[in-house]
């Protein structure tokens, strides 16, 4: 006889997805042991330098560029928000680069 669930409960082929699915975690990173909050931290400060160096870069040749060739228009400002631009969509590159990897990871264990 198969039981039926009452309301609130989870089925029970459910129930043992979801424990496979965080053994198999809990054992991939035991695996991996770099992915831990040392290495979040890390990425952040990397997300974090990938966009102010565009950002300080484009600033620094804006400030340059209107002492040596004043104009009407400003060129630091011009200039520091495309390196906040090109910062960020490096950043957001690099991101997306990143995630793709930890879903494969997921879905390969083994490999």
């Amino acid at each position: 006889m198969t039981e039926v669930p009452r309301e609130g409960e989870k089925d029970p082929t459910e129930f043992s997805d979801e424990v496979a699915a965080k053994a198999a975690r809990k054992l991939s990173a035991r695996r991996h042991p770099g992915r831990g909050v040392w290495f979040g931290l890390g990425m952040m400060g990397l997300i974090g330098w990938s966009v102010v160096v565009p950002t300080l870069l484009g600033a620094g040749l804006g400030i340059w560029l209107d002492s040596h060739y004043p104009g009407r228009h400003s060129w630091t400002l011009m200039l520091l928000v495309i390196g906040l631009v090109l910062g960020c969509a490096q950043a957001w590159h690099w991101v997306s680069k990143e995630e793709k990897a930890m879903r494969k990871a997921e879905e390969d264990p083994d490999g």
